[in-house]
């Protein structure tokens, strides 16, 4: 994974949440470039109120279309490390850079065998995420729903992770799940064409209006 974060690639976020009764399907595909800190990423949600995003991550920003409030031509945008998350196992405006770095912190790791992904060969490591990692960047009212859950439990929220890891020792598919009354989600990011190059098109000055919080289902 340290690899990785110097390099760039593709990847594919598949994203499925259930609670209250509702169950979310959304995706999330994209380039990025570890290294510059820079990428591009779409974001759908097939039947949603809004159900597609553009974003943009570029000198420190994150630019995001679809933004409820500003124009439809504008582009939001706000400081990358302002970003919360607002949901489990979501990323702050699905930044894949916060995905490697909850990977990362696995623990208590196995060896789960041999499996063939999508015709390349990995091995499979499966652990657990502790509390800390769970709720990293996490907005504070949800921040404070995951403490209140992690004490009636008396433990841990049961939060799993899987890497995919070739025979070059790359990251080929990341996977963290959760399953609690009344509550799941499963994020499964898969990767590709890594070192091929990244580019992005910033919006101009004048199409963005800054903002400081964005909220919604497709954002985190």
């Amino acid at each position: 994974m340290a690899a990785l974060r110097a390099d760039s690639a593709g990847f594919r976020q598949e994203v499925e949440l259930e609670g209250e009764g509702r169950v979310y399907g959304l995706t999330v595909t994209g380039g990025f470039d570890f290294a510059a800190d820079k990428g591009h990423l779409a974001v759908d949600l097939p039947g949603g109120a809004i159900d597609h995003s553009d974003q943009v991550f570029a000198d420190g920003k994150i630019y995001l279309s679809g933004v409820q409030g500003i124009g439809e031509d504008a582009w939001g945008v706000m400081p990358r490390d302002e970003a919360e998350s607002h949901y489990l196992l979501r990323a702050p405006l699905n930044d894949p850079e916060h995905v490697l770095e909850q990977i990362a912190a696995m623990r208590k790791i196995s060896r789960e065998g041999e499996e063939n992904i999508k015709g390349v060969r990995t091995v499979r490591y499966r652990g657990i995420l502790d509390h800390r990692t769970v709720t990293l960047r996490m907005a504070p009212d949800v921040r404070t729903r995951m403490n209140q859950a992690r004490d009636s439990l008396g433990s841990d929220l049961p939060v799993f992770a899987d890497a995919w890891v070739d025979g070059r020792g790359r990251l080929v598919q990341t996977r963290m799940s959760v399953n609690m009354s009344g509550m799941r989600a499963t994020l499964t990011m898969a990767l590709s064409d890594i070192g091929e190059p990244v580019r992005v098109t910033i919006p101009r000055a004048a199409d963005t209006v800054p903002v400081t919080e964005v909220g919604g289902i497709l954002n985190g």
